[in-house]
């Protein structure tokens, strides 16, 4: 028992200590990466992996792989607002264009490219070898660098906004983020352990473990500074915010339309949300841009007029245009196809809508009205009434109680309460709390981007509300509901009111067990793969250069006494020395 017992760890630590270069796999790597497939020749593993101008080549992927990750996952973020970017670019191109999903599928294209080359170098790197990269690869990857830098740096200038966006994802996505770097610096123990220990040079040597401790060590930290407002106790989770439609349910119908407020009331919104314009006439509609060329067929009604203001066309005028052909055939969210055909049909003839139809709907279905109101261009005869013909309109020509409506314009904010005191004032500004207070706001409406979980404990302990608007994708709606905001302005009502909890929410002892475990595997692993290599690269240090073939696989520089044995083809003391290895040869 126990001479086989040893026979079996002399026949482990043979089969530990050789190195299998799997000739058809590593060919394979060298031809992707180096495009070197008739010519490849084995390399030999001791000294640096490579030269000067491939480590540089190197040094260059890992950038790419790292600028062209960041790009994907800054425009992924930004998906929430792909919309107001392909209206961006309709306003200045003149023509409707999905350029935000082009943008995407451009960033997922580099990043797999640089990634494939990424994970090639590795392999071949943890296969002992030497690393050449062909030119056209470091063309590719200049121009992947190029375009990513260059993309971003134009988003940031266009739509600086969304860098607010990424630093709000991160509260939801650090924690699992952590564990995938963890992971990651994990799975490249094995290459660098395997070089490190070959190497020479001292220097590249320290410069090596310098950059990976470095960087693991920042890893195992980062949880010590992280913040996410849903890592929270359980019990302290707050009700979901209430949904209130922007321009109604933009993705099911025509924004701004009667049949858009009908399917976000269908929805299950609270609240709706519109834009009011006066017409020439003193009747006020609902119309969001300045212009009347991206929402109705004024091209072909009155294709004189397409960059005339929207407030100085007569309502009568107004009703003369369809205001739903565009966005069957714009589909601005790549949600019309899903539409039954009686819901293309009613879509498709949709006209402009007036504050009063809009105000008769939230009345009748109970449901609280907010807008924007724009003050008509010079020369207008409602210029200086603006204010006094809506609330009109709200008083006399509807039935809304005026408690529905939150009234948001800031011009004669102090006319406006003395009128109708009922009114409830908020604010699209975050002002001093005393300020707010003097004004009688009960309720903020703010860019997401500021979304503060601190700001609203403290607007809530004096009795004000908190909106935040335009939240349309569930991981930014799980932030928002788990940092306490008591509603959200959306696009996708049909989508935000089907979520029963906060994605990603855990407790912060449920955190610390998945971040103290990750951490301990992690650095358990990395010593065992740094000690076993240590081990490996000594144990080999008095071998020759022998090399044996079996199993298919080549292995190279046994220890001297191994050497011996092998030399030895006729000696009984050579059975008698290496059982395991004679038995291995016979095959």
């Amino acid at each position: 028992m126990a001479s086989t017992l040893s026979q079996w760890f002399r026949s482990l630590r043979v089969k530990l200590l050789q190195r299998y270069e799997h000739q058809p796999f590593v060919s394979c790597l060298a031809g992707l990466y180096g495009c070197q497939w008739k010519h490849y020749k084995r390399s030999q593993p001791e000294g640096c992996c490579c030269n000067k101008l491939e480590g540089a080549s190197f040094a260059v992927l890992v950038a790419a792989f790292c600028l062209t990750l960041l790009f994907l996952y800054f425009w992924g973020q930004a998906k929430n607002d792909y919309n107001d970017f392909d209206w961006f670019n309709f306003g200045n191109l003149g023509f409707w264009f999905p350029w935000s999903v082009v943008l995407l599928a451009v960033a997922v294209v580099f990043f797999t490219y640089v990634t494939v080359l990424v994970l090639l170098a590795v392999c071949l790197l943890s296969e002992g070898q030497k690393l050449y990269l062909h030119w056209s690869h470091k063309i590719g990857i200049l121009v992947s660098l190029t375009v990513s830098i260059i993309a971003m740096a134009v988003l940031s200038n266009l739509w600086s906004k969304e860098w607010r966006t990424l630093l709000l994802s991160f509260q939801v996505t650090a924690p699992f983020l952590h564990v995938g770097g963890v992971l990651l610096m994990t799975s490249l123990a094995w290459p660098v352990a395997l070089h490190f220990f070959r190497m020479k040079s001292t220097v590249r040597r320290g410069l090596i473990m310098a950059v990976y401790l470095t960087v693991l060590l920042s890893l195992y930290l980062i949880p010590l500074g992280l913040y996410s407002p849903c890592i929270k106790e359980k019990g302290t989770l707050g009700p979901a915010p209430a949904l209130i439609g922007h321009r109604g349910a933009p993705m099911l119908a025509p924004e701004n339309t009667l049949m858009s407020f009908e399917k976000a009331v269908e929805a299950g919104c609270d609240g709706l949300e519109t834009d009011v314009t006066i017409s020439f006439d003193g009747v006020p509609f609902l119309m969001h841009d300045y212009t009347l060329q991206r929402t109705t067929n004024i091209h072909e009604v009155f294709p004189n007029r397409t960059n005339t203001p929207a407030a100085r066309f007569t309502w009568n005028e107004l009703e003369s245009l369809n205001a739903g052909d565009w966005f069957l055939s714009h589909n601005p969210f790549g949600t019309a196809g899903s539409l039954n055909a009686d819901d293309r049909q009613r879509a498709g003839n949709q006209s402009v809508c007036s504050l009063q139809a809009f105000l008769q709907l939230a009345a009748q279905t109970g449901k609280l009205v907010i807008f924007d109101l724009y003050r008509p261009p010079r020369d207008h005869p409602f210029r200086d009434t603006w204010i006094q013909r809506t609330l009109e309109v709200i008083q006399n020509e509807s039935s809304i109680h005026s408690s529905q409506v939150l009234w948001l314009p800031s011009n004669l904010r102090a006319l406006v309460q003395e009128l109708d005191p009922e009114l409830q004032q908020t604010s699209g500004s975050r002002l001093p709390l005393e300020e707010l207070q003097s004004n009688h706001i009960v309720k903020l409406n703010l860019d997401y981007t500021s979304m503060s979980a601190e700001l609203i404990r403290e607007y809530t302990a004096v009795n004000i509300t908190t909106n935040l608007y335009v939240i349309s994708q569930p991981w930014l709606y799980s932030l928002a509901w788990c940092a306490g905001v008591h509603s959200v302005t959306t696009n996708a009502p049909q989508l935000l009111s089907t979520i029963s909890s906060p994605l990603f929410i855990m407790s912060p002892d449920e955190y610390k067990l998945m971040w103290i475990l990750t951490d301990l595997m992690s650095f358990v692993l990395i010593l065992l793969i740094f000690f076993f290599h240590r081990w490996r690269e000594r144990e080999l240090a008095f071998c020759t250069g022998s090399r044996i073939k079996l199993e298919g696989g080549t292995y190279s520089k046994f220890k001297k006494e191994l050497s011996d044995i092998w030399s030895v083809s006729s000696g009984n003391s050579a059975a008698e020395r290496m059982p395991s290895l004679a038995a291995v040869t016979e095959h």
